[in-house]
């Protein structure tokens, strides 16, 4: 039977819709004091929504209920972007939450939210985040916490946006970070600024399993890395950054993979161990599209902050364009070890080589195109026209009479798609690209991530 109470308590409504479980409550509050009252009440499968309109919150709004896998309680605006909360503080999560939604939010106050180390089953959703405090904005320490379709905006001072962490010397698990817009991180030192930062130096050897995906970030440019991965075993995909500094950087960690994104004005780089760079179409990055790093050290401690030498590193099957050195080096004592790069196209206007990776670097090389400028690569290459064509988005694609189809070298099983997603089958193309199918990527727009996001 469905529950309907019409019943008054201090400025809460509490009705209920058919679409929720008899065991749930739909509560609608109009003050801060009121939403404290549901939430210290609130019990598995409830809605609590706060009503539009402007709050001060001098104390911590505390969430201290938990749900259950199949009836999480929600805690949400009214309409998304509706309930802004600002003052000294803002939402807090209880140790051992879990299974909560806070959605729709205008975050605007001091201080930072976090989600506790042994919290999990969070979600964070729809929310704008706009913090008035240091520090980082949004730290995530527990297990299995979803962060979607929310806009990080608008910073100005050192501080990441989204940091993983964990509790101790451990990192949190299977995060996952998707359709978020990342934008206008406009710290001016030289560190510090990431919009992510996936774990950190200290915990470089914990395998966190993360995955970022279908995030846009635009403005990234409060650090050179608008994504610093400091952790192992995560797989950054199908993201778009754009007028952007900050690059997707491995910066600590080993068995990386970062697949299929659209990256325009950025670019990646590595260090570490066991990664795999794959699919990604990157364009007018001038002279640094890839960064084959250097290190400081020849393998990392799993507490060190220097920069390990990247080895058995596999950079295949991207388009990289650009118009300088678009596959560079950064400067280190210890080379890359036993890497390989392969099946990528490479076009450029650079008057030196456009692949410049240091001398005495082990690396294979095979079939690669590099067209417009001298290749700087000894073997492995070849000097043709890849006959690439615009498409209505802007990437330029492979065509019909492209030398790049059916022509890449050796044998790459992990390759399964390119970055539209295509399957990959028979024989592979070179480049990102693989010709044909009916399916177009498009680099990310606003309408795709954020609050309003499908």
């Amino acid at each position: 039977m469905r529950r309907v109470l019409p019943v008054i308590l201090s400025a809460a409504v509490i009705c209920v819709g058919a679409a929720v479980p008899a065991s749930a409550a739909v509560v609608r509050v109009t003050s801060l004091s009121a939403l404290q009252t549901a939430l210290s009440n609130a019990g598995p499968g409830d809605r609590i929504e706060l009503a539009n309109g402007s709050y001060t919150a001098n104390a911590a709004i505390a969430i201290t209920r938990s749900g259950t896998s199949g009836a999480p309680i929600t805690v949400a605006a009214a309409t998304v972007g509706g309930a802004e909360i600002k003052g000294s503080t803002g939402f807090s999560f209880a140790a051992g939450l879990h299974d909560v939604v806070l959605q729709g939010f205008a975050l605007r106050h001091g201080g930072g939210l976090s989600v506790p180390g042994d919290a999990h089953h969070l979600r964070l959703t729809r929310n704008s985040v706009q913090l008035t405090s240091a520090g980082n904005w949004v730290t995530v320490n527990g297990n299995d916490v979803e962060v979607d379709r929310n806009t990080f905006q608008n910073r100005g001072t050192e501080g990441v946006f989204l940091q993983v962490s964990g509790p101790g010397t451990t990192i949190a698990q299977r995060t996952r970070i998707h359709r978020n817009h990342f934008y206008n991180h406009a710290f001016t030192g030289s560190n510090g600024g990431e919009s992510i930062r996936l774990g950190y130096s200290h915990k470089q050897s914990q395998s966190a399993r993360a995955v970022i995906e279908l995030n846009l970030f635009e403005k990234a440019d409060g650090d050179p890395e608008a994504i610093s991965v400091k952790s192992s075993d995560n797989v950054i995909r199908h993201n778009t950054i754009r007028d952007s500094t900050g690059y997707v950087v491995l910066r600590h960690g080993n068995r990386n993979l970062v697949d299929g994104n659209v990256l325009l004005g950025s670019g990646v780089r590595f260090h570490g161990n066991d990664h795999r760079v794959v699919n990604n179409y990157v364009q007018n990055s001038g002279d640094r599209a890839i960064v084959f790093g250097t290190g400081s050290e020849a393998d990392s401690g799993p507490t060190s902050t220097g920069h390990d030498r990247p080895d058995r590193v596999t950079v295949a099957f991207n388009t990289l364009i650009g118009t300088g050195q678009v596959v560079d080096n950064d400067g280190g004592a210890f080379l890359p070890k036993d890497c390989v790069l392969a099946n990528n196209i490479v076009r450029g206007t650079a008057q030196t080589r456009l692949v410049d990776i240091a001398s005495g670097s082990t690396v294979r090389y095979e079939g690669n195109i590099v067209f417009g400028a001298t290749a700087g690569i000894p073997h492995g290459y070849r000097d043709v026209d890849p006959k690439l064509v615009v498409d209505a988005a802007g990437l330029s694609r492979l065509s019909a009479g492209s030398p790049a189809v059916d022509t890449a070298a050796g044998s790459y099983p992990t390759v399964t798609t390119d970055f539209d997603p295509h399957a990959r089958t028979g024989a592979l193309d070179v480049g990102a690209d693989e010709f044909g199918g009916s399916v177009a990527r498009k680099p990310l727009t606003r309408a795709d991530v954020g609050p309003s996001a499908p």
